[in-house]
């Protein structure tokens, strides 16, 4: 089986890396360190490599960018792991990875939240938790 986590740009993703590291060792399980770029990015992206090149970027190479981000955080945690790189929405996209893989383990970040904030939806960590078949672990970052 295995541990997915879930990782984004901040300076915090080592410690979600951490936490999938400890979950996988105690189970045997092998560790998958997902980041997702969103589509607004992905034509941000494309339409910069059109104005510089004239030609489309590949989404295989958007996958191998956001890939990228997910191995800086398995080298900040200094980690072994699997990056992978993914496109779309966010939530939708680590849940379906996770029903695709066999995945023991969610691991995500969560931030403080205030009173209102908790009652507005919209976080990935929060449609994560509701959308996810598997047991989500939400690592508090402060």
């Amino acid at each position: 089986m295995t541990i997915v986590a879930a990782v984004d740009r901040s300076s915090h993703a080592s410690r979600v890396v951490e936490e999938a590291v400890t979950l996988a060792n105690a189970f045997d399980d092998s560790v998958h360190v997902v980041h997702v770029l969103s589509r607004s990015k992905f034509v941000e992206m494309e339409g910069e490599n059109v104005s510089e090149t004239g030609e489309a970027i590949d989404l295989d190479r958007v996958r191998e960018i956001a890939a990228s981000v997910a191995e800086e955080a398995i080298e900040n945690a200094n980690a072994g792991a699997d990056a992978v790189g993914l496109v779309g929405d966010a939530s939708d996209e680590i849940v379906r990875y996770a029903d695709e893989n066999d995945t023991r383990y969610l691991i995500v970040g969560g931030r403080k939240r205030s009173p209102v904030g908790k009652a507005i939806f919209g976080s990935v960590t929060q449609s994560i938790l509701l959308n996810s078949r598997q047991p989500v672990v939400a690592i508090r970052i402060e």
